[in-house]
Parts: C-alpha cells; structure tokens; sequence
C-alpha cells in the first residue's frame, strides 16, 4: 500500500502502453460525446482530426485507467481536490498505442485534517511515435503513514 509518505517529489510512476480501438472509441462516444468524429471513420476523416478519433474526455478517462494500473489502485488514495489544468495536445485515433507516466511534482501535509498529505502530479500521455497527446496537473489526497489512518 502506497501512503502519503510514498509520493516524494521526483517519483516517477510509468504505465504500461494501451491500444485504442475503434470500438472502444465509439462507445465511449456514444455514451459521453456523440459527436461525429468521435462516431464514424469517414466524419473523422473529413474533420481537422484526421480520423476517428478519441474524444479529449475519453482520452483522459484512459490516463485515468492507467493511473489506476500504475499506483493508485494500491494506495491510500482519498480522492482528489480538482485538477489544476488538462490539455489536449494532439488528437488520439483509432489504432494509437498510449502510454505515458505520472510525476510527483510536489507534496506538502494538510494543516487541517492531519491524517492526509496531498501530492501534486503531472500526468502525461503519449502516442505510439513518441508525442504528447495530453497532459494534466493536478493533486490528490492520500492517507498518511504516521498518522495511524490505516484503510
């Protein structure tokens, strides 16, 4: 179990590579963002994305999932505050292979609830060739070791 404690500035939390499939891309469209290129080849291709492609929320839901492989799934985690920004640099299409990492850029205790620390990470995607496709900033909570908050 990861706690607070754990997450010092400069740890670095690799995740492993995942495909996008076209069917993954028009499910999660159809349920969340059912614009065209988001839907079908053909209106993804006439679009300035080039393809079909992933929306920006489906390719954060992603990171997400991968943030879960990576560590936070065997954490103390108690939920985040907010996200401090997320952008979405290049578009995703069908058939990219995304992997990425999240970096503890900052941590610092909380002054009113002693039990927890927040730990501020930087989240980055990339695509199969190499290039960013998103990144976010922002924080999450997490139970502290010493403080005797055991899950």
């Amino acid at each position: 179990m990861l706690y607070f404690e754990d997450f010092t500035p400069g740890r670095r939390f690799g995740y492993r590579p995942k495909a996008v499939r076209p069917a993954d891309i028009v499910a999660f469209a159809s349920d969340f963002d059912p614009q065209p290129m988001h839907l079908d080849e053909e209106a993804g291709r006439r679009s300035i994305l080039g393809g079909l492609s992933a929306s920006g929320w489906h390719t954060s839901a992603i990171g997400m999932r991968m943030m879960i492989d990576a560590f936070l799934g065997r954490s103390a985690s108690q939920g985040s505050p907010g996200i401090d920004f997320m952008d979405w640099k290049k578009p995703v299409l069908a058939g990219d292979v995304l992997s990425g990492f999240s970096l503890v850029m900052e941590s610092r205790p909380s002054t009113s609830r002693p039990g927890i620390g927040f730990v501020k990470f930087r989240n980055e995607l990339t695509n199969q060739s190499g290039e960013t496709v998103g990144v976010s900033e922002g924080s999450i909570m997490f139970r502290r070791r010493d403080r005797g908050m055991r899950p």
